[in-house]
């Protein structure tokens, strides 16, 4: 028999012994215990309990009957969900990237060397730690539109003031604004945190091969911040899908329903408008939500997988 020369023999682990192993698993399940009893009594039990709420109908007493698909079935020829959706989508699609496009330009800036500039990264972070609801009656505030500090702000410059609050679609208009005031700062600060990692090297290199700063950004920059991107992708994708806080905040999703988002429109359902009555259907609604997440997510995920094997050439 012959040993292959290049093939060398890999050397033996020693094993612990099974005392002591048992004892760490012991001592990890321990740890990890609290926070599963955690995740099970405040995410999984209602989870659970919504998808069976949601095949129920309610009385004004209190009794329940097991309605099947009905309430899905209401919801699909129901046509203030449909709007709620078509609200919940315009708003994503002007705050993810527009968020995350703004988010990156001024860490690119920020990244460099600039005065002052952890003052900057401060003020731009700030609104950030302000919650949700604050930040939503400040954007009442400010896009008032008898009293507002932005309809002064446009009469002081001769421009014509805008019925941001009697107008839904320049309502809607004001909750994206607010929401990428108070969002920019996270999307600016994982970027910063991507733009750190990135190797000067190569970017030296890339310049001393003739390359100018945008080609630089463009081909080296990016890709190396895909991660980041990933990463603020799926995270603004779930908090626009299931932002409420700001939206009841301003304008509890009116005049009518022309800035009712899909949340606020599963809770002006189970419990605002109607009271017990519907709140299997607002719980239908809850679970779709869910779902569309759950979908948007995956697909992101599978997307990026792709996108990584590709480039290690797999």
């Amino acid at each position: 028999m012959t040993t292959h020369p290049l093939r060398v023999p890999a050397p033996r682990k020693a094993r612990t012994p099974f005392r002591i192993r048992a004892t760490t698993s012991l001592a990890a399940s321990g740890f990890l215990l609290p926070n599963v009893i955690l995740l099970a009594l405040f995410t999984l039990f209602p989870l659970v309990y919504a998808f069976v709420i949601s095949f129920q109908s309610l009385d004004s007493l209190g009794w329940t009957t097991w309605a099947g698909f009905g309430n899905y079935v209401t919801m699909f020829t129901d046509p203030v969900f449909w709007q709620s959706m078509a609200n919940t989508g315009v708003f994503t699609l002007f705050t993810v990237p527009v968020g995350m496009a703004l988010g990156l330009a001024i860490a690119v800036l920020l990244n460099g060397v600039l005065p002052g500039r952890a003052v900057f990264r401060s003020i731009i972070f700030l609104p950030l730690v302000v919650s949700g609801v604050a930040t939503g009656v400040l954007g009442a505030w400010m896009f008032d539109q008898n009293n507002g500090f932005i309809d002064k702000m446009l009469q002081a410059v001769g421009l014509p003031s805008i019925d941001w609050q009697s107008n839904g679609a320049w309502a809607l208009t004001a909750i994206i604004l607010v929401t990428l005031w108070q969002r920019v700062g996270f999307d600016m600060l994982i970027y910063l945190a991507g733009l750190q990692g990135v190797d000067p090297a190569v970017q030296e290199a890339a310049r001393v091969d003739g390359a100018s700063g945008w080609q630089s950004f463009r081909y080296i920059t990016l890709p190396l911040l895909g991660p980041s991107t990933f990463f603020l992708l799926i995270m603004n994708l779930i908090y626009s899908f299931q932002v409420f806080d700001t939206v009841w905040a301003m304008t509890r999703g009116g005049p009518g329903y022309s800035t009712t988002t899909i949340v606020s429109y599963a809770y002006r359902l189970a419990f605002d408008e109607s009271g017990p009555s519907l709140l299997g259907y607002g719980a239908a609604v809850g679970v779709v939500i869910y779902l569309i997440t759950l979908a948007v997510t995956a697909v992101q995920w599978r997307l990026n997988t792709r996108r990584e094997l590709a480039e290690q050439g797999m």
